[in-house]
């Protein structure tokens, strides 16, 4: 199906109720797999971190990663989910060529972490609560590079290259239960519940949580019922999404790809689907198995966890400010509106601007240029914030050029520019292109006599106790010294030299 076979968005909702699951893996940042000593470490050459364990070789035992099952606890405890007593792990059994034990060590009806939740906060500032099914731990696979053909995918190919270094990095799953009441707003709440679950995830520390790496990745699973009912629809599950806007886009393309099927009489299939970027639409995989079909049996070669409950009170304890707290401190701190803060949360300025900040800048300082010029910038070059080249504490050092005088802001978004070309630090750039400030009273007095006599009128209404007149002989002047001057100074000798009294 194209996008141009889609049913409308509003019409799609207008006879269906989309329900969603989303399940999110996460790769955790340990220094060796989850079962064996191979380093998990990136960019080493094909295959060179492998051993007999994570190849799946006769003979081999896995030995469980102590910090990945920690990590697991850090994140089931920060989803308000109940810790397991006692769990274990089971063997998953499907054929893929990139599995190179032909089975994938994962957790089933025992989970380390289930039942809990997330609050999520949606661009009106609406809270969304998701109910979390489980949180278990699992491995990765390897990874398959196709070669040939058009897609990148084997369908094509010419032939297939196979790196096992991925094979066993641990992971954790996060399953939501099912998603309902959100109706047109599932697209959203979607993007803004992995938008929150990676905030989690790098908060606690277990992960970079980095999308664009796979680092997070998303499985969208989507189904419609007619209005009014309570059964649930056939599902289809986008795989491994691996953006935010990505996850708003393939969670839309469903519900309008599900909806002109149905209208038209047709039958959702069962099925996995691959997500386009270039477009947003999906295409099909395969048919999806169901749980048996996986032939899942307890892992005969790893002994049960039981985590002590005193080791779990102590992580809890132990677990750092978490993001929707911090946020509603911060708020508090800078002074903002519940609006302003949730600007600077949808524009991903929140680390810019403390960062910027622990480097001496103020908070209003901080977050007028991450939120004015420099998200200008980000969304005239089509970029996130984070990627615009700029540090905070080249920020931090623009605000304290402002601050001290030597820069006013027309002058300060010059100096920006600078910097975003490449010219140096912002000290270099207000040396190179000459943008200092001028506030000397023999440089400003010539520009301020030439403003009297360019425009007497106005200096007749000033004399005549018009000050606000006086905006107009400050903007000549400032033309005049092509915006470096002092502003201040400048309104104060156009008075002094008026005989006025400010």
């Amino acid at each position: 199906m194209t996008v141009t076979d889609l049913l409308s968005y509003e019409d799609a909702l207008a006879s269906y109720d989309p329900v969603m699951g989303l399940e999110v893996h996460v790769e955790l940042g340990t220094k060796t797999k989850m079962f064996c000593g191979c380093s998990t470490e990136l960019g080493a050459e094909p295959n060179s971190q492998t051993c007999p364990t994570c190849l799946g070789l006769p003979g081999s035992l896995p030995v469980v990663n102590a910090v990945g099952v920690e990590s697991a606890i850090k994140i089931g405890l920060a989803l308000n989910c109940e810790i397991a007593e006692w769990c274990r792990f089971a063997r998953k059994n499907y054929f893929y060529p990139d599995m190179p034990k032909n089975f994938q060590t994962s957790q089933y009806d025992e989970p380390i972490a289930f039942n809990g939740y997330l609050d999520v906060q949606l661009e009106d500032g609406e809270v969304f609560r998701v109910e979390i099914e489980r949180a278990h731990m699992e491995e990765d696979t390897g990874k398959s590079t196709h070669v040939g053909g058009a897609t990148g995918r084997i369908h094509g190919a010419t032939y297939s290259l196979l790196d096992y270094n991925r094979a066993g990095i641990p992971l954790i799953e996060i399953v939501t239960k099912p998603i309902e009441g959100a109706g047109s707003r599932a697209p959203e709440v979607a993007r803004a519940y992995v938008a929150e679950l990676r905030e989690l995830i790098k908060a606690l520390g277990v992960s970079e949580a980095r999308m664009e790496m796979g680092q997070m990745r998303c499985d969208v699973n989507l189904s419609l019922r007619p209005l009014g009912r309570q059964a649930f629809g056939t599902r289809s599950e986008t795989k491994n999404v691996n953006s935010l806007r990505s996850v708003e886009r393939a969670a839309r393309f469903e519900i309008q790809r599900h909806a002109a099927v149905l209208s038209s009489g047709g039958t959702i299939v069962q099925e996995t689907r691959h997500f386009h970027e270039e477009d947003g639409s999906t295409t099909s995989g395969r048919i999806k198995e169901e749980a048996e079909d996986y032939r899942y049996f307890p892992e005969p070669d790893l002994v049960p966890i039981a985590p002590p409950r005193e080791w779990v009170e102590e992580l809890r304890a132990g677990l750092p400010e978490l993001p929707r707290v911090r946020r509603e401190r911060l708020k508090e701190d800078w002074g903002i509106s519940d609006h302003e803060m949730q600007s600077v949360l949808n524009a991903g300025a929140i680390e810019l601007i403390v960062a910027t900040m622990d480097a001496g800048a103020d908070a209003a300082s901080a977050r007028k240029w991450w939120m004015g010029e420099l998200a200008r910038h980000a969304n005239e070059a089509g970029t996130e914030l984070s990627a615009v080249p700029i540090t905070p504490v080249q920020v931090a050092r623009v605000a304290a050029l402002v601050a001290k005088g030597d820069l006013n802001d027309k002058l300060a978004r010059q100096v920006i520019e600078g910097v975003l070309a490449g010219e140096g630090e912002p000290d270099e750039v207000v040396e190179q292109r000459g943008l200092k400030v001028v506030s000397d009273d023999s440089a400003l007095g010539a520009a301020v006599d030439q403003a009297i006599a360019d425009n007497a009128a106005v200096a007749d209404k000033i004399r005549g106790g018009n000050l606000a007149a006086a905006g107009a002989l400050i903007g000549a002047v400032m033309k005049l010294t092509r915006g470096q001057a002092d502003a201040k100074r400048v309104r104060e000798l156009v008075l002094e030299k008026l005989g006025v009294q400010g």
